[in-house]
């Protein structure tokens, strides 16, 4: 929808493929769909949920089994993002490493993105 061709609007790390493809076999799930909506203290905040059943207007990015679809109206706001999935001694997720966030929370759960230029 807001991709250029022949190239993913997102890409994944070694450690969140892995991830994804455990996360998708638990839950007997087609992939997950990645959007942002409305929230948090820097205003916007990505969402995750599990996939049932592919939306033909989601973006689909498949990488050796891994599934993740777009929502489309994150479509946007998300190309160029690589998404990794860490693990440390407090916690363990999914990071977003975006080129469109230009500010993010104290605590990283929400972000604000590049305003659209002027026309």
């Amino acid at each position: 929808m807001f991709g250029i061709p022949g190239k993913q609007a997102v890409t994944l790390t070694p450690a969140a493929t892995r991830q994804i493809l455990r996360l998708m076999e638990k839950q007997a799930a087609q992939g997950l769909r990645i959007g942002v909506k409305k929230g948090g203290c820097a205003g916007m905040e990505y969402t995750m949920d599990y996939v049932s059943e592919v939306n033909p207007l989601d973006e689909v990015i498949e990488q050796d089994g891994a599934r993740v679809l777009i929502a489309p109206m994150a479509q946007m706001f998300l190309f160029g993002t690589e998404i990794d999935y860490q693990v440390s001694a407090l916690e363990a997720g999914f990071r977003f490493n975006n080129p469109n966030v230009v500010e993010a929370c104290g605590c990283g759960e929400s972000i604000k993105f590049r305003d659209a230029p002027a026309s």
